[in-house]
């Protein structure tokens, strides 16, 4: 389909007109002229010459009632308009198929349509689908129009590592020759793109990851890779915001709990139609256009050489990304490292915790009955809790990054448990010590079978017995940033349990100088290492841990 000519400005053909009325009718002035406004607009010379003859041609003249509809008033019209519309918006399904014109109007004759305001039937002959649709076009009822999103705002953080962009794509490469690990019975593992981006300056930092679809527990390990300090790089630090699609990740509670603990506002797109007509994800650009530009400029080249490992991989991609980082800033006159590093905040980079902080903030809340031998099968491994545990149904805590459990129980949390071994041997069976529980037990059964109730309780009350006082509970407040209890000793009493379990005996064997110490270091402290080095500087053990 042939696109219309470019129209000259009238302002621009009355001085062309001008200059050509002070020159001669021969003069070859006149030509190089005409020639030059052709070209400067883009067309021909017999397209210019033509533009100079209809200038200010009186124009034909239009009926009285142009632009207004002759069968039926304008407002009706207007109004049928809005029916049609609105049908094919409620008829499109997700491959954009929805009622025609004719079948609105067979649907406005036929049955009418029920609406807000009324019921609302046309007459039949007097709706024309040419008609309708010229009216739908120039009212802007047009399809097109009404399906149209709002108007795109460009934003952009104010300083550097305010907003981070994360998504992940699944690499062109597909698979590596040898991945670091395969799961029995689902085959080779897919090579993801793990990509996030600095919204003010554009710096990115990616990785590839062999993965079985979108997880948690591999983008936390990218993200912490992403945050901590690294060599070769210039991305790092934990950023004030967070910005991904409604995926699985963002759906995790571990993800969302990793996040809470670390400060970071983790925001997802809005899903579309939302927000009236608003497509989903506009602002995915930012973190989409590294993925193409390095599957693009660089994974093109593994049709040369590919990555064996992972790490391999990872090396290459972290020369090309750095390379990346280097170019200049989408409207700045430096590069996008050179903007990062002039924009950073005034109060400076927050810094990234150690990874082993890390993993006891990445826990999965998992509900479970604890067995009758007071153990809990996760995994593979078993783990021994607390016999007072023994048949309840509590919330275990189980980490993504380590093998340490805990365990939540009311109000009140247990932990931590490591693996233990398997059933005890039938010769060297150990009888459990009661627990509290088990103590209560037995001490309200042995209540029960010595109390009685007196006569009066069947014959009448003779006398008035005093209610019993209700005695507050105490509880203990949570305190960040150890919430389970890993550096720190949750009580004295924890830490005397702790010594005894250092010491491989009960503290009841120990001499009265030794109980001495032990009591006054944990009046002192109750820090888990400063327990520990005091032990066994004092004892020449070397505790376990």
């Amino acid at each position: 389909m042939k696109s219309r000519a470019a129209r000259i400005p009238a302002e621009a053909l009355l001085a062309l007109r001008t200059r050509l009325s002070s020159l001669p009718v021969r003069d070859p002035g006149r030509a190089s002229a005409v020639a030059r406004t052709a070209g400067l607009y883009g067309l021909s010379i017999s397209s210019v010459y033509r533009q100079l003859r209809n200038l200010q041609r009186p124009k034909g003249l239009q009926r009285s009632d142009r632009g207004v509809p002759r069968a039926i008033s304008q407002a009706e019209m207007e109004r049928y308009c809005e029916i049609v519309a609105a049908l094919k918006i409620r008829t499109e399904n997700g491959k954009g198929h929805k009622l025609s014109t004719n079948e609105a109007i067979r649907l406005l004759e036929d049955h009418g349509v029920e609406t807000p305001e009324g019921f609302v039937q046309a007459p039949k002959g007097v709706l024309v689908a040419s008609t309708l649709n010229r009216w739908l076009r120039n009212w802007g009822y047009d399809h097109p129009r009404m399906i149209r999103g709002p108007t795109a705002v460009r934003f952009q953080a104010g300083y550097s590592n305010e907003l981070w962009h994360f998504d992940m794509s699944p690499s062109d490469l597909k698979q590596l020759d040898q991945p670091e690990w395969i799961e029995p019975g689902r085959g080779a593992p897919t090579l993801m793109l793990y990509s996030v981006v600095d919204d003010r300056s554009g710096v990115a930092y990616q990785e590839y990851r062999c993965v079985y679809g979108e997880d948690a527990e591999s983008a936390l390990r990218f993200l912490f890779n992403a945050m901590a300090p690294k060599e070769g790089t210039t991305l790092q630090g934990r950023p004030a915001g967070l910005y991904l699609d409604n995926g699985p990740v963002a759906k995790s509670i571990v993800f969302q709990t990793v996040m809470g603990h670390l400060g970071v506002d983790w925001r997802t797109h809005m899903p579309r139609g939302s927000d009236g007509r608003r497509v989903t994800a506009r602002s995915k650009g930012k973190v989409e256009r590294p993925f193409l530009t390095v599957k693009e400029a660089h994974e093109t080249l593994y049709h040369f050489h590919r990555p064996k490992t992972e790490a391999e991989a990872n090396s290459w991609l972290l020369n090309f990304i750095n390379r990346y980082n280097d170019k200049p800033h989408r409207h700045e006159a430096h590069s996008r490292a050179e903007d990062w590093c002039s924009n950073l905040p005034e109060q400076g980079l927050r810094d990234m915790c150690s990874w082993e902080r890390y993993c006891a903030f990445a826990r999965e809340p998992e509900r479970r009955t604890v067995a009758a031998d007071a153990r809990i099968h996760l995994k593979g491994a078993y783990y021994e809790v607390d016999p007072d545990l023994a048949g309840e149904e509590v919330l275990l805590w189980w980490g993504l990054f380590d093998q340490e459990l805990f365990v939540e129980f009311g109000s009140k949390r247990y932990g931590p448990y490591r693996p233990v071994g398997g059933p005890i041997p039938l010769h060297r069976y150990r009888k459990q010590a009661k627990s509290p529980r088990e103590k209560r037990a037995d001490k309200v059964a042995d209540l029960a079978a010595r109390i009685s109730v007196p006569r009066s309780a069947l014959a009448g009350p003779e006398q008035a017995f005093a209610s019993a006082e209700i005695i507050p509970l105490v509880e203990a407040k949570f305190e960040d940033p150890d919430p389970w209890h890993q550096f720190s000793y949750a009580s004295t009493l924890d830490a005397r349990r702790g010594i005894a379990d250092l010491l491989e005996k009960p503290l009841a064997r120990l001499s009265a100088e030794d109980l001495e110490f032990i009591e006054e270091l944990v009046t002192t402290t109750i820090n888990k290492r400063e327990i520990a080095k005091a032990i066994k500087t004092r004892f020449g053990k070397n505790p376990k841990t």
